[in-house]
C-alpha cells in the first residue's frame, strides 16, 4: 500500500459504486492527485454497494436511466468485469405482468431489444422455473449459444494465452463468454447478424477441428460472404413477392438482414411483408397509389437493419438511407409517419401507420399472453359498462381505444362530455397500460314518426 498523501487535488469520500465511478471518470479525463476514502476495508467496504445485485437491467421508463444502464454495462465490458447472459424478470401477479407489459414501449423507444414471454417460453430458457406459478416474463436478450460436442473444445477455442478467442472476437465483433455452462459457449452482442456470423463460424471450426488465428479469419470471412449472399436473396425474394422489382440492391441487402432481427418477439422481415400486404389492400380499396403504399410499408422498418453504432432512431436512419439510394419522396413521406412522430403528409402514410398498428397489435403477434390480452379488454369494457346510462362499450385497436354508446334518454350532450372524462379517470386509476387509451362517447338522438 502506498503512503497516505498529505494533500490532494480531489478527495472523494465513500468507495461505493458512485465514489469509485467518479474517481475512475476523473482519472480517464487526466486528473491526478486523487484520493478515495472509505471507513471500511477495500475493495468491499461494507456499504450498500457490497451487497447489491450484480444485474444490470437497462430497460427503464426514464430514458436517462435506461441509457445510463446501457453505458454502465459497456464500461464493465471495457474493464473485463461483465458477463452478458441476458436476464428474465417473471411475474406472479396480474399487476406485475401489467408492469412488465408497460416496459415494452419504453424498450422500443430507447432502442433496447426486449420480449414478453409466456410461462412456457420462460421455462424453455430457465428449465428449473415452475411455469404453473408465473404469468409470464420480460426478457432482455443479448446472447446466442453455441453447443459444443465436448467441454475439451473450450480450451482449443480459447487457444494458447487466449489467442484464438481474441482472433474470434476481433473478426466477428462479438464477445465470447466461456464459463462453466456445460457444452456451450455464449456469444454476446446486441447485433443479431454478428451473432449469427460468429455462431456459424464457431460451428464450422469445431466440425473441422483446425482452430488457429489464420483459420479463424478465413472461416469468418467465408461465413460473412455466404450470409451476405443469403440476406440479398431473402431481401430480393420478399420484394419480388410484393411486386417490387426495381429496388436498389443495397435495399434488398438491408431488408434481408431483418430476417435475423426481432421486435417484441415478432420477426421484422415477416412483419414488414405483412404490413405491405395490409397497406396495399387498403390502398387498392380506396383507389390510392397502391405501389407507393406497398413500397413504403415494406421498407418502413429498414432502419432497424442499419449498424447500431450510427446515431439516430431507426426511422431517421431509414429515411436517410432510402433518400441516398434513390427512393422517391412520395415513398419516404409515406413511411416517415408510421410512428406518428410527425403529422401524416399523405393518405398513403395513414395506411402505412394503420397497417403497422394492425400487424403489431393482433393477438399472438408480439408474444402477448392471450389470456392476459382478453382480460385487459374485458376489464376495459367492464369499467365503461359500470357507469349509469351506458348502453354498450367496445374495446378497439387492441385496447388502445374504448368506444361507448350511451342512452340518449338518460345522458345529455353535456353529460356525455363529463362521462368521457370520468371513464378516462377510472381507467387511469385502475389499469396499467402502455401509451394512452382514447375514450369516445357516442350519443345518438333519433326522431321517428310515421306517415299514414
Amino acid at each position: 500500500m502506498s503512503e497516505f498523501p498529505a494533500r490532494a487535488n480531489v478527495v472523494v469520500i465513500g468507495a461505493g459504486i458512485v465514489g469509485s465511478c467518479l474517481v475512475g471518470h476523473l482519472a480517464r479525463l487526466g486528473w491526478t492527485d486523487l484520493v478515495l476514502l472509505d471507513k471500511g476495508p477495500l475493495p468491499n467496504p461494507g456499504g450498500s454497494t457490497g451487497h447489491a445485485s450484480n444485474f444490470i437491467f437497462p430497460v427503464d421508463h426514464n430514458k436517462e436511466m435506461a441509457l445510463l444502464g446501457v453505458q454502465s454495462a459497456d464500461q464493465y465490458r471495457d474493464l473485463g468485469l461483465s458477463v452478458d447472459s441476458g436476464g428474465i424478470e417473471v411475474a406472479r401477479t396480474e399487476e406485475r405482468m401489467h408492469e412488465l407489459t408497460r416496459r415494452m414501449p419504453s424498450a422500443k423507444a430507447w432502442g433496447i431489444e426486449a420480449h414478453l414471454l409466456t410461462p412456457a417460453e420462460v421455462k424453455d430458457l430457465v428449465p428449473f422455473v415452475n411455469e404453473d406459478v408465473i404469468l409470464g416474463g420480460f426478457h432482455s436478450p443479448t446472447v446466442s449459444v453455441v453447443d459444443l460436442p465436448s467441454d475439451d473444445l473450450k480450451g482449443r477455442i480459447i487457444g494458447r494465452e487466449g489467442r484464438n478467442i481474441r482472433a474470434l472476437e476481433q473478426a466477428t465483433g462479438v464477445e465470447l463468454i466461456v464459463d462453466d455452462t456445460p457444452g456451450a459457449i455464449i456469444l454476446s452482442s446486441f447485433d443479431p447478424f454478428r451473432r449469427e456470423i460468429a455462431k456459424q463460424a464457431i460451428e464450422r471450426l469445431v466440425a473441422d477441428g483446425r482452430i488457429h488465428p489464420a483459420r479463424i479469419e478465413e472461416v469468418v470471412e467465408r461465413v460473412k460472404t455466404e450470409l451476405d449472399e443469403l440476406v440479398l436473396k431473402e431481401g430480393e425474394a420478399a420484394a419480388f413477392e410484393l411486386g417490387l422489382f426495381d429496388m436498389h440492391t443495397d435495399i434488398h441487402k438491408l431488408m434481408g438482414r431483418l430476417k435475423f432481427r426481432t421486435s417484441y418477439g415478432q420477426n421484422v422481415l415477416n412483419h414488414s411483408k405483412e404490413v405491405a400486404y395490409l397497406a396495399g389492400i387498403m390502398a387498392k380499396e380506396l383507389g390510392l397509389d397502391a405501389h407507393t403504399t406497398i413500397r413504403a410499408a415494406f421498407v418502413h422498418d429498414i432502419g432497424k437493419a442499419i449498424d447500431r453504432n450510427l446515431q439516430g432512431t431507426h426511422l431517421t436512419l431509414g429515411i436517410d438511407f432510402l433518400r441516398q439510394h434513390g427512393e422517391s419522396e412520395a415513398v419516404i413521406d409515406a413511411m416517415a409517419a408510421h410512428h406518428m412522430d410527425i403529422d401524416w403528409p399523405s393518405l398513403e402514410s395513414m395506411l402505412v401507420q394503420a397497417a403497422d398498428a394492425i400487424s403489431a397489435a393482433r393477438p399472438g403477434a408480439r408474444r402477448d399472453i392471450l389470456a392476459s390480452y382478453i382480460k385487459r379488454l374485458e376489464k376495459l369494457e367492464g369499467i365503461a359498462d359500470s357507469f349509469k346510462g351506458v348502453s354498450k362499450a367496445f374495446a378497439l385497436q387492441a385496447g388502445r381505444e374504448i368506444r361507448i354508446m350511451v342512452e340518449s334518454e338518460t345522458i345529455s350532450d353535456e353529460e356525455a362530455v363529463w362521462l368521457s372524462k370520468d371513464i378516462a379517470k377510472r381507467i387511469e386509476n385502475e389499469l396499467q397500460y402502455p401509451g394512452q387509451i382514447k375514450v369516445t362517447v357516442i350519443r345518438e338522438t333519433r326522431a321517428v314518426d310515421y306517415a299514414r
